[in-house]
């Protein structure tokens, strides 16, 4: 079975978008000393796609996250809103630095 559809640029694009949040997601968890297998990780998870929804478009307009990287640093960011909103502490070298993006997050999800 050939994936013409794995051919296309967009649809290339958007699979290395996702690793990267996959990848941000992982090293933010181990930064924080929380399983892979929390239960309350699906939840965490919601409330960042959410606000990854909303931030996203914002972002490429203003030139924030162009880059399959800059979305999973985005994504990053919306996870550990998330994650503080629950009461988890994040240190600050938890997250990859990006103060655009950070503030973009603060101003979707206050």
């Amino acid at each position: 079975m050939n994936d013409d559809f794995g051919h296309d640029p967009s649809v290339r694009f958007m699979r290395r978008v996702f690793k990267s949040m996959e990848e941000t997601q992982r090293r933010l968890l181990a930064n924080v000393n929380l399983s892979h297998v929390d239960v309350r990780l699906r939840r965490w998870r919601e409330t960042a796609r959410d606000v990854f929804e909303q931030a996203w478009p914002i972002a490429t307009r203003r030139g924030v996250a162009a880059s399959e990287e800059e979305a999973g640093i985005l994504y990053a960011h919306c996870l550990a809103r998330a994650l503080i909103e629950d009461g988890i502490e994040i240190p600050p070298e938890a997250l990859p630095p990006d103060e655009k993006i950070s503030r973009l997050v603060k101003e979707v999800k206050p």
